[in-house]
C-alpha cells in the first residue's frame, strides 16, 4: 500500500473530529476536519503527470490542481470564526472530488 502511514493518520483524524466536536461543544469550541485532496505540494510532485491526466479526464469537476492557498483559505475561515454554528463537520477542499456524479 502506498502511503499507508499517511492514510491511517487521516482516518484517525476523521474519527477524532466528531468525538471532540461533541466533547468540546459545551465549551463553545468548534471542531472541524479539513480534507484536502489533490493539492500541488512536494508530496504530490512525483505523481504530477498521472494526476494532470486524471484531472483533465474529469477526476474533479473543478479541473485544476488544488493549491496550498486553497487549504489556507479553509483554515482562515475557521480561524476567523466564519462558521460559528457548525461543528464536527468536514470541509472538503477537493475541487468537488467528493461529489456523487452520474
Amino acid at each position: 500500500m502506498n502511503r499507508g502511514d499517511y492514510c491511517v493518520a487521516k482516518a484517525a483524524l476523521s474519527m477524532l473530529t466528531p468525538l471532540y466536536a461533541a466533547r468540546l461543544a459545551g465549551y463553545d469550541i468548534n471542531v472541524y476536519e479539513i480534507r484536502p485532496s489533490v493539492i500541488a505540494t512536494d508530496m504530490t510532485r512525483p505523481v504530477k503527470e498521472k494526476y494532470d491526466r486524471l484531472i483533465a479526464e474529469g477526476l474533479t469537476p473543478l479541473k485544476r490542481w488544488g493549491q496550498p492557498e486553497d487549504v489556507g483559505k479553509a483554515v482562515a475561515a475557521i480561524a476567523l470564526d466564519l462558521l460559528p454554528f457548525s461543528t464536527g463537520k468536514v470541509l472538503n477542499v477537493d475541487g468537488g472530488f467528493h461529489l456523487r456524479r452520474l
